[in-house]
């Protein structure tokens, strides 16, 4: 006998068919069908975040440390556009999110309705596809291929705008066939072109004196972790990962360099600007790792492998371009290139002192053992972060790399909870991105979500901060940044709060945040001109980087 259901009992459905088991939203008039129909279905856990940009970046969170889609919830108008800048974050960095936003009934559409807006439009160049279903009996279909579009191929958001009259529309509720399976790969590369790539890339790779490899967050994605390292070890090549491909090559294997680009170690942007063959693995080659394209690795030949083909030859030249998943071509590279060894470039990292970026960050490592996942905001403190951890797991770094949305950590962190409850999560902030997104803690308090959230807090949006110290002479206009007493916050939410002022207090105070049951906040007062170095000018070459602050100017006279 045909069962019968709404549009919103059909939504939650499909879901629960889908696998998706979390959803993080917020209800409002527009998606009301939905949460009317939501109790009766358990299988969805639903947690209700402050804000609808938090729904999107704990989505993301959750998708990243997961492997699976992260589902987001809004509804029309202000609810939808909240979400827009994690969507944007989400397309940046591949990441797979589909976000569900209710919209006005359709005979109200381009009407200038209440609460109405045009989502579809707004959000087409920052998803990989997006639908506004006019008809229940699409519904079901539209939500299966949303998720895996979001998960096929190279990952990324995919969005569904559901009309409240097509929510609440009946129709007859269709079991789905057997599942599509949604995989990564590449189109427009015949396997023959593939087998050329390879050969080449290995006549390249023999050939070589000074060659280097570069991993991106495609490696992580593809889960090519043991390939990518059997290469490295094959070859003696040395080891670059990007801000986004931190963790996909253990940090202390003798192979690892560390950081390139804007931020990165002086070392490694001399080991790319004198290779002579450079191999990028599942990167984007952006210009926070390149610098100046004109100056970037000019002695290097470049083989560049991506699941995407447009990106491909888009920011750098390459010589060899090879399309497809990073795992399965690096296997195949591997099997085609001849061991051999390789001259390794590699400098002592700096030991800690004081209350330094260095020191916090060994407390948190050697508090949190080895289970423990890092969720970075944007700032000075995640380059702190991304360079002076040492990740002993894949996967174990989760930042906004492209889009670098302030704000980022906190509501991540919390999908990255829920998506490894047996990991120590550690949200850590500057004192401006922390404020952006801090009403998430009562998110947490509720859903009894055990995040750790660190505060690196210098009393300025510390990265604009250094810009203006070093090229708008030292005018520190609007950066400065007054805080609320973070320890009375905590207490306001009934979690524990920790304000760490002196190297000796770190130990205890990590370590009792650490065992809290909950989540827990530590404040770290750092100096306040504290400076991530060394850094790149704007427009300037990796070969041109700013290791120590700038000599004052001489006095007139």
């Amino acid at each position: 006998m045909a069962e019968i259901l709404t549009g919103a009992e059909i939504l939650c459905r499909t879901l629960v068919e889908g696998g998706v088991e979390v959803i993080f939203g917020y209800p409002g008039g527009a998606i009301m069908p939905f949460y009317h129909a939501l109790p009766d279905h358990p299988r969805l856990r639903h947690v209700l975040v402050r804000h609808e940009q938090a729904a999107a970046h704990a989505a993301d969170g959750y998708a990243r440390a997961s492997g699976r889609v992260g589902v987001c919830v809004a509804t029309s108008g202000p609810g939808a556009t909240n979400l827009v800048t994690g969507l944007a974050a989400a397309h940046m960095d591949s990441s797979p999110v589909v976000a569900i936003t209710g919209q006005v009934s359709r005979a109200m559409i381009g009407r200038d309705a209440f609460q109405e807006t045009d989502i579809i439009g707004i959000t087409l160049p920052i998803t990989k596809q997006n639908y506004l279903v006019q008809d229940v009996t699409e519904l079901a279909d539209v939500v299966r291929d949303a998720l895996a579009v979001a998960i096929e191929g190279r990952p990324g958001p995919v969005l569904i705008d559901v009309p409240k009259d097509v929510q609440n529309q009946k129709a007859e509720w269709k079991q789905s066939h057997p599942p599509r399976i949604p995989r990564a790969r590449a189109r427009g590369q015949s396997p023959g072109s593939i087998d050329d790539g390879i050969r080449r890339a290995a006549r390249l790779i023999a050939g070589a004196d000074r060659p280097l490899l570069m991993v991106g967050h495609g490696v992580i994605l593809a889960q090519a972790y043991a390939e990518v390292r059997a290469l490295a070890e094959k070859t003696g090549i040395p080891v670059v990962t990007t801000l986004l491909g931190i963790s996909a090559f253990p940090e202390g294997h003798p192979l690892h360099l560390g950081m390139p680009g804007m931020h990165g170690e002086v070392h490694v942007n001399r080991a790319i600007q004198h290779a002579d063959v450079i191999i990028g693995i599942g990167l984007r080659f952006d210009d926070r790792v390149t610098g100046n394209t004109a100056s970037f690795a000019r002695q290097a030949r470049v083989v560049h492998i991506d699941l995407d083909r447009a990106e491909i030859g888009k920011n750098v030249p390459v010589d060899v371009g090879i399309v497809g998943d990073a795992r399965e071509i690096t296997r195949r590279l591997l099997a085609a290139v001849e061991p051999r060894r390789c001259e390794r470039w590699l400098e002592p990292a700096a030991s800690p002192h004081g209350l330094s970026p260095e020191a916090i960050l060994s407390a948190i490592c050697e508090a949190s053992e080895a289970r423990c996942t890092i969720v970075s905001d944007v700032g000075q403190h995640q380059m702190w972060v991304a360079k002076l951890y040492p990740y002993r797991r894949p996967n174990t770094h989760i930042t906004s790399g492209g889009l670098g949305a302030m704000g980022f950590a906190v509501p991540a962190a919390m999908g990255v909870h829920l998506a490894r409850p047996d990991d120590t999560v550690w949200a850590i902030s500057g004192d401006g991105g922390f404020q952006m997104n801090m009403a998430e803690i009562a998110t947490m308090v509720q859903e009894r979500l055990s995040v750790k959230m660190a505060v690196f807090n210098n009393g300025y949006l510390g990265m604009v901060r250094q810009w203006q110290q070093f090229f708008h002479g030292k005018r520190y206009s609007c950066t400065p940044i007054w805080s609320p007493d973070y320890l009375k916050l905590a207490e306001a939410y009934g979690i524990p709060g920790y304000r760490v002022t002196d190297p000796s207090e770190l130990t205890d105070a990590v370590g009792e945040a650490n065992a809290a049951p909950g989540p827990a906040v530590v404040e770290f007062m750092i100096e306040e001109e504290a400076n991530v170095y060394p850094m790149i000018p704007p427009g300037g070459s990796l070969s041109e980087p700013i290791e120590a602050e700038p000599a004052p100017a001489p006095a007139a006279g």
